[in-house]
């Protein structure tokens, strides 16, 4: 593709006018070989979109391209810049927990580009859906994070079906030391940003005086502004103890982890990003891949298990050169790592019951863009129905087979009285709200 049409796109369907000069020398980059190392929300995905994009011969070529992550959320958000920035190009993502049957009829016309988790790109091949025979180049994102994670027997295997495989880009957050053993071991260009950009981010350490910090927690939340938070624990049964904790504390939060479906994950996910709900507790699983505008502050609930893990989770706020704050709360039972550090102490005052509650409601529509729905139908029916004026209306999410939008909590129930019954598009869909 042209770099003039694909910064066109870019511009105009993500609203990036202006590129960052790592941006700009990553896209430039001419090597075959290419590691990246950059915080994450540092714009890393644009960058390299843009240098695949420049090397992909024309459309209906077969698959040209592969973009492998290591988790659903994070491969869905690439294959959106890819979509954006690609115009004519078909781009499919393949993923677990969507439906197989979709995917295979998504392979017929081929895709030129492909984006997946390696666990189902493989599940195609082995079942002769999918030959990668006429891939020439290769995106790992998180490419350290898919070794962690055990998905190195399916990269290996995914690899060695990829006979023309010419451009290899890898990115982290942090370049490892160790390449993977199916990949070249030599002749690569080092792109490290990893200590190089200015982020705004400051770290302020709690100290709880009891082991268990949960009321420390909640006297943090209550002294903080309403605003994007996520905490962090270290294991999934705590997570799950402290969102039932902060449940029975009528404080609003959605939980995330990798034991949860993954639609369950998606749903948090979303009413996390649409303002339903300002709080996501979660594992490690959420400090990659959940590339989220708005977050203000990364809560560590419980001290990160390694370095990476620390930046990793920090590096969920304070993206794309917003300003973000990290609390770090620990108690006399904690042994602090050396990579933990903080700018300052604080410490909140003590508090019985606050409302955190966010004013913005979901609706859930029982359709989506397999049955031809789109953002502009779901807008253009709850101005018709509903009474909703168009300023009213949040975030839309739509999916292959429903759809979600953000609304006022205060006109929940109108809203719900005001569609029961009308039709969308001919259609007649149930339409409920969600309760996080």
């Amino acid at each position: 593709m042209n770099e003039k049409e694909i910064l066109t796109n870019i511009s105009e369907r993500l609203g990036i006018k202006t590129l960052k000069p790592m941006q700009l020398e990553i896209a430039a980059s001419q090597s075959d070989l290419i590691r990246l190392a950059a915080p994450t929300g540092s714009g890393k995905t644009i960058a390299f979109v843009i240098n695949l994009l420049k090397y992909i011969a024309p459309q209906g070529k077969g698959v040209q391209s592969v973009i492998i992550a290591p988790s659903r959320e994070l491969v869905l958000q690439i294959a959106a810049v890819v979509k954006a920035a690609a115009s004519g190009y078909k781009v499919v993502a393949f993923y677990g927990g969507h439906k197989m049957e979709d995917e295979k009829k998504s392979l017929n016309p081929l895709p030129d580009i492909i984006v997946a988790t390696p666990g189902r790109l493989l599940d195609h091949i082995n079942r002769g859906f999918l030959s990668l025979a006429s891939a020439k180049s290769l995106v790992l994102d998180e490419y350290d994070k898919c070794v962690e994670l055990g998905f190195e027997v399916d990269m290996k295997r995914i690899v060695r079906k990829m006979t023309s495989l010419r451009r290899i880009i890898l990115t982290s957050a942090t370049i490892a030391s160790q390449l993977p053993e199916y990949l070249p071991q030599a002749g690569w260009q080092q792109l490290d940003f990893s200590n190089g950009l200015d982020i705004k981010l400051q770290k302020v350490h709690v100290e709880s005086p009891a082991p268990d910090k949960a009321q420390t927690l909640i006297d943090l939340l209550c002294a903080m502004p309403q605003k994007k938070s996520m905490i962090f624990v270290n294991h999934r049964e705590s997570a799950d103890r402290l969102y039932n904790f902060l449940k029975k504390a009528h404080i609003p939060a959605v939980l995330y982890h990798g034991g949860l479906e993954q639609h369950d994950r998606q749903m948090a996910v979303n009413l996390f990003e649409n303002g339903t709900v300002n709080l996501l507790v979660a594992t490690d699983l959420a400090a990659r891949g959940l590339d989220i505008d708005g977050v203000d502050s990364v809560i560590h609930y419980h001290l990160p298990p390694t370095a990476e893990n620390w930046v990793h989770r920090n590096g969920r706020t304070a993206r794309n050169g917003a300003e973000g704050t990290v609390y770090i709360i620990t108690s006399d039972a904690d042994s602090i790592p050396e990579y933990v550090e903080w700018d300052r102490d604080y410490n909140p005052p003590l508090t019985d019951k606050c409302d955190l509650s966010s004013g913005i409601s979901t609706i859930h529509f029982s359709a989506g863009r397999k049955e031809k729905i789109s953002k502009g139908d779901i807008v253009g029916f709850l101005i018709a129905n509903a009474g909703l004026r168009s300023e009213e209306i949040g975030k839309i999410n739509v999916f292959d087979h429903e759809a979600i939008a953000a609304v006022p909590s205060s006109r929940l129930k109108e809203i719900l009285s005001n569609v029961e019954g009308q039709k969308l598009k001919n259609k007649k869909i149930k339409i409920t709200a969600v309760r996080p």
